[in-house]
């Protein structure tokens, strides 16, 4: 079912009548002559109209002749396959197929092929849902097993013969655009490509696109502001918002602004999105970062971790440093608390924590983080590890893991390490944080890349939660308590028993308590976020 939104936009012309003649008046002989009034502003201080009327009759013509659009209807369709268990412990596998619909629009032809531009978000589909990247209808934990793009007349077109499929050249999720195209001719966009830096606000844009997926529609409205930064998720670029209508299934519709130079539309940028909290707050791409993605088919280089401290000896040095003087060494890890604790031989001991801490106050996983030989080589190398549970920690030798298992294990030390420097810099960041424009910046510079890491670090968190449910001891292996191994590490090879217990002798303590069952992480709600429109 189609909810309906009507929405009246009315433009309020001032005219000066022209050729009226004013009643005769005989001014007094020492009154200085009349000035005439000045003539009202023209629609055109800037580079890009601000009234409609600026459109030059003829680029006006050749829209209203134009028989076929050069804006399309994009139909993205995936199939998610899950993994259950049945009564007899059997694997069941289901398919769930899903499908959303957006806008592109064609803007060039080259070998034979038709480029066309839209939205990533759009186009893309998660390789594996989770409550991170949701799917409609779709359990968390499913894994995409087919994807599909094709023009379609509209979200009810279920005759597929006439379809024309699609294919990616190109995706950038920084920009959330997408280059696609298609083997079939299409009518490609008439206007030149303008200048969305040239965009001020009250400029008059046009957009042309597929609301709700149901019918070509052209939405007017005007720049309400001409920057916005993008930085929410994974995306990374520059903004402007309008206030036009726009609706789910506009998503990769293209922003037409009138050239104060020729009267024509000039292509200014790609809406991409809207404030969920706002009314008719709409932000779109600037086109002037989507050239090269245009032209050369070539994504923007990913964006640097900004504002983090390389992972070297200095970096240590100041992590280190942290941890000895603070009495709160934690940090977020993804869906989970971290922390490091110091050791007085220069090696740092990394904690990860249940998502209910400090409920439960042992640690899943210690690693042990040894400094190097020389400070030239860099922060650290990965050490003993220990995997734990209720009953305490046991250390599992790297001679019995294999290759697979060591590799996880330094992803998961190089992702600890970099996570504190960067949450202990935003800590250290916060008191001064007021004292200037400059320090206040930094410390939100710092906060939201902070936001950003723990979203990308919750597989890599939940994925160190089960190791220590396959690797922590249980009731016949000897535990060794938190205690000893945070403030006094047992020699290699050598396990500490519990209390009142020999060493090396498995416990005859009664069984652990069920934990329960662990639940997975909720993701951030987002604060006055912005929320894609295409799907």
């Amino acid at each position: 079912m189609v909810g309906w939104m009507v929405g009246l936009s009315v433009v309020a012309v001032s005219l000066t009548a022209a050729g009226a003649e004013a009643p005769p008046t005989t001014p007094p002989p020492t009154e200085a002559p009349t000035v005439e009034a000045p003539p009202p502003a023209p629609y055109c201080e800037g580079e890009y109209a601000d009234s409609y009327a600026a459109l030059s009759p003829k680029a006006r013509a050749f829209e209203q002749a134009m028989k076929k659009k050069y804006t399309y209807c994009v139909r993205s369709t995936a199939v998610y396959e899950c993994l259950s268990y049945g009564a007899e412990g059997n694997v069941r596998r289901t398919r769930t197929p899903v499908s959303a619909h957006g806008t592109a629009f064609a803007y060039k032809q080259q070998a034979g092929e038709t480029l066309l531009l839209t939205n990533e978000h759009v186009v893309e589909w998660p390789d594996v849902t989770s409550d991170a990247r949701p799917v409609d209808g779709v359990p968390s934990g499913c894994k995409r097993v087919k994807d599909g793009l094709s023009i379609v007349e509209n979200e009810a077109d279920h005759y597929d013969r006439d379809d024309v499929p699609l294919s990616k050249a190109v995706v950038d999720p920084q920009l959330d655009l997408a280059v696609i195209k298609s083997k079939t001719p299409l009518t490609v966009m008439p206007w030149k490509v303008g200048r969305s830096a040239a965009v001020r606000e009250r400029d008059v844009v046009d957009v042309r696109g597929f609301p709700l997926g149901v019918f070509n529609a052209t939405n007017m409205g005007k720049v309400i502001s001409a920057y916005d930064r993008d930085e929410y998720k994974e995306w990374y670029h520059d903004d402007f918002v309008i206030d036009a209508l726009l609706s789910q299934g506009n998503s990769g519709s293209p922003v037409l602004a009138i050239s104060c130079k020729t009267g024509e539309f000039e292509l200014v940028g790609v809406y991409h999105a809207g404030y969920s909290r706002g009314s008719a707050l709409n932000v779109v791409v600037g086109i002037d970062q989507a050239r090269d993605l245009m032209n050369n088919l070539r994504r923007t280089p990913k964006r640097a971790m900004e504002d983090t401290t390389p992972l070297d000896a200095l970096a240590r040095a100041r992590v280190a440093k942290r941890a000895e003087v603070s009495a709160t060494p934690f940090f977020p890890f993804g869906s989970r608390t971290a922390a490091v604790f110091p050791r007085a031989d220069g090696t740092l001991l990394f904690a990860l924590y249940e998502q209910d801490f400090p409920r439960r106050v042992h640690p899943l996983l210690v690693m042990e983080d040894v400094p190097l030989a020389s400070a030239d080589e860099g922060f650290g190398k990965v050490g003993r590890v220990w995997f734990g549970g209720e009953r305490g920690l046991l250390e599992r030798p790297r001679a019995e893991q294999d290759a697979e298992l060591q590799q996880q294990l330094s992803r998961l030390l190089d992702a600890l390490r970099r996570d504190a420097t960067l949450a202990f810099s935003y800590q250290d960041s916060l008191p001064g944080s007021d004292e200037s424009r400059q320090t206040f910046d930094t410390s939100a510079r710092l906060g939201k890349t902070l936001e950003r890491t723990i979203v990308a670090h919750r597989e890599m968190s939940d994925a160190a939660a089960e190791l220590a449910d396959r690797f922590a001891p249980d009731i016949t292996e000897p535990a060794t308590r938190t205690e000893s191994v945070l403030k006094n590490p047992p020699p290699p090879g050598i396990h500490l028993g519990l209390t009142g217990e020999p060493e090396g002798q498995p416990s005859t303590g009664a069984p652990p308590r069920d934990s329960g069952a662990r639940q997975p992480a909720k993701s951030t709600q987002g604060k006055g976020a912005r929320t894609p429109s295409g799907k």
